[in-house]
């Protein structure tokens, strides 16, 4: 197949445009959606310190790799990588050996915190006490404490995430399915909150398998391998369903963050944003009076 716009050879046929594209004009598609969005968000603004949350994945390697290239030489824009290793064996000791890469061959800081040092176990050891809380919520709550935390102590003011479309398809229809409109709305925080270093999505209107190709074709160094808990998260069913619809309906899942997109300006007026609150045990944002790392890691520590 040719290339719809150059009539060069096709590496990709994007079945919700129904464009066929080379190298070169999907690099420039991808890389059209990011500016986008970051520009229709405000993502990154004058003097912003950008921590990158990095998995050692092709998502946030393309994120550092894209914001490097965008924003790597300007002086008022600072970049920082930041991996989180939970201690997952046979999985996240690769990852790290792959950031560490990537962040070597383009000068970029990276730091590394681990749950093992700042929780005193890791995410393998805390499953293996039998704890109730299945391994992708502790994992998701310890997780973003952490970063938050590391990304204050680097001056970040604001953590770039390698969310997807998928990944954000994905949010909105599992809280939909859940019942819990509190949480599909703050996924479009209204305003910032203290201690809280806002959250952006640069790749959030890119498909999940045009963001492994870009990886693919622009030969950056990255893992494939997934984590050995994913699959037995409810999301993971949500995601092979959302796959099968777009298989049989091309452009679901854009349409999907379409129409979530509409709904959030009427969330916002109907859910206000909490004013949130300091946890009493580690002065975290909270909703309550202790944060849920707090409460996870007290159930964790009790006999």
């Amino acid at each position: 197949m040719k290339c719809d716009k150059c009539n060069s050879p096709a590496v990709i046929h994007q079945r919700y445009s129904g464009m066929h594209l080379c190298k070169g004009h999907f690099k420039d598609d991808v890389e059209r959606k990011i500016k986008s969005v970051i520009r229709r968000h405000r993502m990154i603004e004058k003097n912003d310190t950008i921590a990158v949350a990095l998995s050692g994945g092709k998502d946030s390697i393309v994120t550092l790799h894209i914001l490097d290239s965008l924003f790597g030489r300007r002086p008022d824009i600072q970049l920082t990588a930041i991996i989180v290793d939970e201690g997952i064996k046979g999985y996240r000791a690769k990852t790290i050996e792959t950031a560490k890469e990537v962040c070597k061959a383009i000068g970029m800081p990276l730091t590394i915190v681990s749950f093992a040092e700042k929780y005193g176990a890791t995410l393998d050891e805390m499953m293996g006490q039998g704890t109730g809380p299945m391994p992708c919520s502790l994992c998701g709550v310890f997780r973003r404490i952490l970063l938050n935390k590391t990304a204050k102590a680097l001056g970040a003011t604001k953590v770039a995430t390698g969310h997807n479309l998928d990944d954000e398809a994905q949010a909105v229809l599992l809280n939909l399915l859940r019942g819990d409109v509190d949480r599909l709305a703050r996924l479009v925080p209204a305003r910032v909150q203290p201690g809280l270093i806002p959250r952006i999505k640069p790749l959030r209107n890119v498909p999940e398998k045009e963001v492994g190709l870009y990886a693919l074709l622009d030969e950056l160094p990255i893992n494939f391998d997934e984590c050995p808990y994913a699959g037995r998260s409810m999301r993971e069913e949500i995601r092979e369903m959302l796959n099968d619809f777009e298989v049989k309906h091309p452009g679901t899942k854009y349409a999907l963050m379409r129409s979530f997109e509409k709904m959030s300006e009427m969330l916002g007026r109907e859910w206000v944003q909490a004013d949130l609150l300091q946890c009493g045990i580690c002065g975290e944002p909270t909703t309550n009076n202790t944060c849920q790392a707090c409460k996870l890691l007290e159930m964790l520590e009790s006999p």
